[in-house]
């Protein structure tokens, strides 16, 4: 189904992991430190990355980072141990697309992958949507501004696609979750008020002139992808 990256340095839960992934019909590539994982894609690329952040050569912030440039439209899933919200907001700002706490149920970790996958996957039938200078094209997973690249990664994506499918409306933090991540997510939603703030500083920051769209905040709902003219 897909091309997966494992970096884990344990290696009792990094071969449960290989084998169950395998089974699901993955082609999985496990690497016990982030050194030999980062050369490895830069020859095979992935289509999602399962990262450990407690690797023995190299922090896993680091690792994600990097991987984060080279692989700038693959899903990046962290798996932690450390479930601090400020471990895990860190993980987020560094380029991960998810994350995930350790000991980590395989049924949920299913699930999780699968949404991921099939997002991918659903995108691409979608039209194309242009806002002011700003221009989607879901089949190419590609956003452009003033016919220039504006680079976003997998998630940031998905997140000012669904917005923009309806611009100038408002849609809920539930319904963001459900459609950007996982239609069964349950805990902290910390990861979208990552992605929103981080996809909203790159729309603020997007150079040229003429009108850009904004994401607004709707306290106690959501968020609103303002409407702009062309």
């Amino acid at each position: 189904m897909a091309r997966v990256l494992l970096v884990e340095d344990d290696r009792t839960i990094g071969e449960v992991l290989r084998t169950s992934l395998t089974q699901h019909g993955h082609d999985v590539a496990w690497h016990t430190c982030g050194r030999t994982a980062l050369r490895a894609v830069a020859d095979q690329p992935s289509d999602l990355v399962l990262l450990d952040l407690g690797l023995p050569d190299l922090d896993g912030t680091e690792v994600c980072r990097e991987l984060r440039t080279t692989l700038p439209a693959c899903v990046i899933v962290v798996l932690t141990a450390r479930a601090d919200e400020m471990d895990v907001v860190v993980g987020l700002e560094a380029g991960a697309d998810d994350y995930l706490v350790k000991p980590v149920p395989l049924g949920e970790l299913h699930a999780r992958l699968r949404a991921h996958l099939r997002r991918h996957s659903t995108d691409r039938s979608l039209a194309e949507i242009t806002l002011g200078r700003l221009r989607i094209d879901p089949a190419a997973r590609r956003v452009t501004v003033d016919g220039a690249e504006f680079p976003l990664r997998a998630k940031e994506f998905e997140l000012l696609l669904r917005l923009a499918q309806d611009p100038g409306k408002a849609v809920s933090r539930e319904t963001l979750m459900a459609d950007v991540w996982d239609a069964h997510w349950f805990g902290s939603t910390k990861t979208l008020d990552v992605h929103i703030a981080t996809l909203r500083r790159k729309l603020a920051e997007a150079g040229g002139a003429g009108p850009m769209p904004e994401i607004a905040t709707l306290r106690g709902h959501g968020y609103r992808l303002e409407d702009v003219e062309g």
